[in-house]
């Protein structure tokens, strides 16, 4: 019996450092300082031949609400069994904010790969005299990271001058990001967020780029009177979900005891490894003499609402998306 448990314990010891190592070969999500993991990483499969890897890079988006939303209602929770109270009339869209945080991790891996340190970032930006209808971007920062054959880490900040931004038409921008002085085994980590009074809009998310990608992510939380149809690839390298959630407004107003929440649909979609289009599947299919395979299209993460019925808000033009790694 003894050794029969013991036996047990060598199985689910095995068993656990296997899932250890499986979740390892993933980078952190964690932006500031990259893990040691991802100073050696050199690629999987064909990815190893790229000039330059994106580790990771997130979309997280929240609404922010006030109690100035719904004019005709007393409740101070907004639930499933009380949503029709909320129709279009009574939605005043112009409380309700959307806050987005982007951040993008790239590890450049032979020198050609420094092309790949530049980004650029379209958003809705109105050219006309309505201060209001505008997105906003703030808190852009770029980090450069270096290590020494000794294994010391540097970091340089990237200074706002090397910003250059660009209107493509009458509703959007483009922030132009040139990263100079990179070298192949950087690590360049780029974060900013966006403030949207637009709640009927969600900007695209791109899950493949034109190098490879270990970890594309987008957490949306959309409150539950807000219904969209959400587009998500099918793709086995893609997992999605969505549970219902609970948002929380109006939490620091002196004349209330108790904070209004917001039941929530919150969509999590995540995919991992993904390569470029056009590029070989996997190192095997070579070697079968397959030369002519292509990774096929992963698609991007679309929305559309649905419920109320409102004027669409500008798209972006054919062929922009938000975030691009040139």
């Amino acid at each position: 019996m003894k050794r029969s448990f013991q036996r047990l314990l060598s199985v689910v010891a095995i068993f656990l450092a296997c899932t250890s190592m499986a979740y390892a070969q993933l980078p952190n999500e964690h932006f500031g300082k990259p893990s040691n993991l991802e100073w050696d990483y050199i690629g999987w499969g064909d990815a190893i031949n790229a000039d330059a890897i994106i580790l990771c890079k997130t979309m997280k988006a929240t609404y922010q609400l006030s109690d100035q939303v719904f004019s005709n209602t007393q409740s101070s929770d907004i639930n499933y069994d009380n949503l029709s109270d909320f129709g279009k009339n009574e939605i005043d869209d112009s409380n309700i904010l959307v806050k987005y945080e982007f951040r993008l991790r790239t590890k450049i891996l032979k020198p050609d790969g420094a092309k790949h340190a530049n980004i650029d970032i379209t958003y809705f930006n109105a050219d006309n005299d309505k201060v209001f209808n505008h997105d906003e971007v703030s808190d852009l920062k770029i980090r450069v990271f270096s290590k020494t054959d000794k294994g010391k880490v540097g970091k340089r900040n990237v200074s706002p001058e090397s910003f250059v931004e660009e209107r493509i038409n009458g509703s959007y921008a483009v922030i132009h990001v040139v990263v100079p002085g990179v070298e192949a085994g950087n690590i360049i980590e780029y974060q900013y967020n966006i403030t949207s009074n637009r709640p009927t809009f969600i900007y695209d998310w791109v899950f493949q780029e034109s190098i490879p990608t270990v970890r594309s992510k987008c957490d949306i939380e959309i409150p539950a009177f807000l219904q969209f149809k959400m587009n998500v690839p099918i793709n086995k390298l893609i997992k999605s979900g969505v549970e219902v959630g609970h948002l929380a407004y109006d939490i620091n107003r002196p004349d209330m005891k108790k904070g209004k929440t917001c039941v929530t649909n919150h969509y999590k979609i995540v995919g991992d490894y993904i390569l470029p289009k056009g590029q070989a599947l996997t190192h095997n299919q070579n070697n079968a003499g397959d030369k002519n395979a292509a990774a096929e299209e992963i698609g991007v993460l679309t929305s559309q609402i649905v419920s109320p019925k409102v004027t669409p808000p500008a798209e972006m033009p054919e062929g922009c998306t938000h975030l691009r790694v040139k």
